[in-house]
């Protein structure tokens, strides 16, 4: 890496708490997020990427929430013409 110099950015401080809190989980500082935000925008000449995490929505949660306990699980079943039964009856 050659000479770095200090970059001030004024941004609101929730977005810079939710931000660090973001990059954190990815793995990262706040000033590796940007550098890196700021290389590859230079080499592809604009904004060049989406990086987030996926949140699962509320019934998401709940069904991962019900198969981890064991909860509201269809029965098994041995073939399809016992399924097939089962659904007809």
């Amino acid at each position: 890496m050659g000479n770095t110099t200090n970059l001030n950015v004024r941004v609101d401080e929730k977005l810079k708490r939710e931000a660090e809190d973001l990059f954190s989980e990815l793995g990262l500082n706040m000033s590796t997020a940007l550098n890196m935000f700021l290389r590859y925008s230079v080499r592809y000449g604009g904004i060049p990427f989406e990086l987030r995490i996926e949140k699962p929505n509320k019934t998401t949660l709940s069904a991962m929430d019900d198969v981890n306990n064991d909860r509201n699980m269809s029965k098994a079943f041995d073939s399809i013409e016992e399924l097939i039964e089962d659904l007809n009856a």
